[in-house]
């Protein structure tokens, strides 16, 4: 019988234990013993990138929020020319650190990519800084979306001035996606709101799932 190792562990800013496991080839992470992602369920994350793809100018600017195992990223530098610009937001330097040392073979090799550029720090607050250099797309994947799990700091995201904020550092006609656990209708009612048009999407966490389990909540700017 093939055993699940326990590959390191951390604590998030809300002191809740962060660890990274490995079974089968497969990789785990879990925050006080509950899963929050895997390698094995990665198909919300590149359908994510996917939409937020099809309508970018030539020299795009994209912004991930949350690294997690990479499978946006990857997806996204795979969507994108060499002209691309990908800027991602990751709070905890754990995560980078996990993904460069334990998922290189997964996906840390894409963190070397010429244009990628790892912020350690909270997605927000790079969202508020952003000025005039505004973003093509925004992607987040952060947390459980508008019902945080993780860290409860993350609902000013999903709050309207958060979500004024994102409009404000998208480019006209930018778009904006945000991965969630759960349909939410009054988060969607939020953003109509503020963007002309709003989508919520479901979504699967593998190809052959049987049931959508995601949703992906797409606004875009007029």
């Amino acid at each position: 019988m093939k055993i699940t190792r326990t590959l390191a562990s951390c604590k998030t800013p809300d002191g809740a234990q962060l660890t990274l496991h490995e079974h089968d080839g497969q990789h785990f992470l879990k925050v006080a013993g509950l899963q929050l992602m895997s390698t094995t369920a990665s198909s919300s994350e590149e359908q994510m990138a996917e939409l937020s793809c099809d309508h970018l100018p030539a020299k795009p600017r994209i912004l991930i929020g949350g690294l997690g195992f990479g499978f946006t990223l990857k997806r996204v530098l795979a969507l994108t020319g060499v002209d691309a610009r990908v800027d991602v937001a990751e709070l905890l330097p754990e995560v980078v650190a996990w993904n460069r040392e334990f998922l290189r073979e997964v996906n840390g090799n894409l963190l070397d990519d010429p244009r990628v550029a790892i912020h350690i720090c909270d997605v927000y607050d790079l969202i508020a800084g952003c000025g005039s250099d505004r973003y093509h797309a925004i992607l987040l994947d952060v947390d459980n979306g508008p019902d945080p799990f993780v860290q409860k700091g993350n609902e000013r995201l999903y709050a309207k001035p958060g979500i004024q904020r994102i409009r404000n550092a998208l480019h006209p006609e930018g778009r904006v996606i945000f991965w969630s656990a759960h349909p939410d209708k009054s988060f969607a009612n939020s953003l109509k709101n503020s963007f002309k048009n709003v989508e919520a999407i479901s979504a699967k966490a593998y190809p052959k799932a049987k049931r959508f389990t995601h949703t992906l909540f797409v606004a875009d700017r007029d």
